[in-house]
């Protein structure tokens, strides 16, 4: 049956790389919110777009609220797998070689603003699913693609489909790399606000932090734990507040051997009178048990349409897997593709598209004997 699988995807491939077309050419950026679009015209027309694709290969469709959609295979709303992705993406930019709305194929790659980030792999996973469903393989829960339209600024789609549907009770969001990536770290955006003189200030910043390592050592923050490594501090910025006061902000990409709080007592011990730290935002790392039942079949998966075994990883990156609960990381990015997703000629290698299909048409069918 792998075989007839492969098979069926590479026949499909066609058909999909022209759905892939479809949806890039849609300005899908986030724009004005209307009483029909809260997140702008393009993103409820892309979500409309990515449900009418699913419904013409014969998914059962479901729009929540022109916020989030679904399309769904096999019966139930109770439990089920779910597959999340996004259909929204960043601003075009400048400096582009092809049209950033074109889809254009060259070089044997598709390039366009969302091929890889994500309008691409999460139409890889809508037809992977599809290949199965022409052969007539059937699953014990529904299986569920679901296309959000607020990744890229908020992830406030995701949290409302939360307040309308269950989590899934496993899944995974292609919006990272490969192999499976298990755990994320925590992202805490914070600032040095000064209430003093200047030099106070920025001989503080000097010392303790740009001629300090950036594991924050200086600082007394450098956390490390066997999942994540140490503390990176990065993003470093100057600025002035609506107050007319001096800032720093940086972001602590933090393992979770310390929580958001405990780091933040930490470094106000390390503060001159006169300076304030602030929180300005945070995201909780998150981890998952690398040694779960529904991990290996996913790693085998890849090991079999590639030839290598890679263990499970964890990310410095931030995915829907910080807002659904159960869900992991799963491609689509192979080892040393970085810096493609939100730069002039975003692009989409073709073999990886075509082997990215195969292994998330794998995973599926792997899984069925363990949901």
């Amino acid at each position: 049956m792998i075989s007839q699988i492969h098979e069926k995807v590479e026949v499909l491939m066609p058909e999909l790389l022209k759905s892939i077309q479809d949806l890039v050419s849609i300005y899908s950026v986030e724009g004005e919110a209307t009483d029909n679009a809260p997140y702008g015209e393009g993103p409820i027309e892309a979500l409309d777009k990515a449900l009418d694709i699913a419904s013409k290969l014969g998914f059962k469709t479901v729009n929540i609220d022109n916020k989030i959609g679904y399309a769904q295979y096999g019966e139930g709303n109770e439990d089920y797998l779910g597959i999340f992705g996004h259909v929204d993406v960043v601003p075009l930019g400048e400096g582009w070689t092809y049209d950033p709305l074109g889809g254009e194929i060259a070089n044997n790659r598709i390039y366009g603003r969302g091929v890889l980030d994500n309008k691409g792999p999460i139409l890889a996973n809508l037809y992977a699913l599809y290949a199965l469903k022409e052969l007539g393989i059937r699953f014990p829960m529904p299986i569920r693609i679901v296309f959000g339209t607020n990744e890229e600024t908020g992830f406030k789609c995701v949290q409302h489909y939360l307040t309308q549907e269950k989590p899934p009770v496993f899944g995974w969001t292609p919006d990272c790399k490969w192999p499976v990536v298990y755990g994320e770290r925590g992202r805490g955006l914070i600032r040095i606000v000064n209430h003093t003189n200047k030099e106070v200030f920025y001989n503080f910043i000097n010392d303790y932090i740009l001629s300090s390592p950036s594991n924050g050592v200086k600082l007394g923050i450098n956390v490390r734990d066997e999942d994540f490594g140490e503390m990176i501090m990065r993003g470093y910025k100057l600025g002035v507040d609506e107050d007319g006061r001096d800032y720093f902000q940086m972001s602590l990409s933090y393992p979770g051997a310390k929580t958001i709080k405990e780091l933040g007592d930490i470094i106000e011990c390390h503060l001159p009178s006169g300076l304030e730290y602030k929180l300005v935002h945070n995201w909780n790392p998150v981890i998952n048990n690398k040694d779960s039942k529904y991990i290996e079949p996913l790693t085998q998966s890849y090991e079999e349409i590639m030839g290598s075994r890679l263990e499970p990883v964890t990310t410095t990156g931030g995915t829907y897997a910080k807002i659904i609960p159960n869900i992991i990381a799963y491609g689509p990015s192979f080892p040393g593709q970085n810096g493609i997703a939100h730069l002039p000629d975003e692009w989409l290698d073709l073999d990886d598209l075509l082997n990215s299909t195969k292994i998330y048409a794998t995973a599926l069918y792997h899984l069925r004997d363990i949901l």
